[in-house]
């Protein structure tokens, strides 16, 4: 054995090596080894519930094994009475397993509506924060395959494109930070034993059966599904299919941006050529999109309904000056511009 090998596996405590001497275990932290390429340090949001915890043991091994630098946060919302306590009753049983963990208070007022976009918003908030204070640009979240399916559906409602449908991907990278999602591919069942068999606990938020937001209608539906024949695997190659069109209509995007758009640095502006426009509805759509979003620097994209509203008016010659998402847009005879909103 080199001495490499020896001193990562004194590093790794004995509690983990008891645990790790579990056949299912092992099977698992295997396919999770294979998923996870990462060889930077990186940050894991803990929720509390089976799949976080899950991947916060999974995530520790790996660090142990690689010598990396994990670090841990536990958002506590605010939006039940009970979440404090429980966000201290996470940190403990992290601890239980060498897991060093701090909380991340939510201390904006609840909204009367849209409070799963609010929770969502605010966590994330929280946790780019985290990011870019700690200058780790990893961020690894516990979304596993039945997210990935709710998420489909849930788009699939809202009337999404293909990028949309696609969009939960194993990485994903906005303002810099790496987005990671190593269990994507991990059945709901494996979690919930890692969960179970290592820490013995995981909190069951009531919200999870609140049939009064859309997710969990959607839950129910994906289960009624099942009872007529859906299968998982068959619908990850469908998702695997869509992903191979989405990234054929991303490399004309790319494509049609580097050879359309022009950056002028003394004026600031970045200058769309006519012949940006010369294209499938689809690839002018994304780039302008795109385009929009690096010139605003704004963290989220803009609707796709705002963008529709301004390359009609490209495309019927009535756009003068708007704005949108950061960006002033403007068109001079048949050449479009844009500068960042001051």
């Amino acid at each position: 054995m080199s001495l490499k090998n020896l001193s990562v596996r004194n590093k790794i405590p004995n509690k983990y090596k008891v645990k790790f001497s579990n056949q299912r275990v092992n099977q698992i932290y295997r396919k999770f080894e294979d998923s996870f390429k990462i060889d930077k340090d990186f940050i894991v949001a803990v929720s509390g519930g089976s799949d976080s915890l899950a991947l916060a043991f999974l995530t520790r091994i790996f660090a142990y094994k690689n010598d990396l630098n994990s670090k841990y946060f536990i958002v506590d919302h605010k939006l039940r009475k009970e979440s404090t306590i429980e966000a201290f009753k996470v940190k403990k049983i992290l601890k239980s397993m060498n897991i060093e963990s701090k909380i991340l208070t939510v201390k904006s007022k609840k909204p009367p509506n849209g409070i799963q976009s609010f929770a969502r918003k605010k966590r994330y908030d929280l946790l780019f924060s985290k990011c870019k204070t700690l200058k780790i640009n990893n961020l690894v979240l516990g979304h596993h395959m039945d997210d990935l399916i709710e998420n489909f559906f849930l788009r699939m409602v809202r009337g999404s494109g293909l990028k949309g449908l696609v969009s939960l991907g194993e990485v994903t990278k906005i303002n810099g930070v790496n987005l990671l999602r190593p269990l994507i591919k991990f059945d709901k069942k494996d979690l919930l034993f890692i969960s179970k068999f290592i820490f013995n606990f995981f909190i069951n938020d009531p919200s999870n059966y609140n049939t009064k937001f859309n997710r969990i209608k959607i839950r129910n539906f994906i289960d009624q599904l099942k009872s007529i024949g859906f299968d998982k695997k068959k619908f990850q190659l469908t998702i695997k299919n869509l992903k191979i069109s989405d990234e054929s209509i991303r490399f004309y995007v790319e494509k049609n941006k580097k050879n359309n758009s022009r950056l002028n640095e003394k004026k600031k502006e970045l200058v769309l050529k006519e012949d940006f426009f010369d294209n499938s509805y689809e690839v002018v759509f994304r780039s302008l999109s795109d385009l929009i979003h690096f010139v605003g620097k704004k963290r989220n994209p803009v609707r796709g309904k705002k963008i529709d509203s301004i390359l009609n008016k490209i495309r019927n010659k009535r756009l003068f000056r708007e704005t949108l998402g950061g960006c002033v847009i403007k068109m001079i005879n048949q050449t479009v511009i844009l500068t960042k909103e001051y």
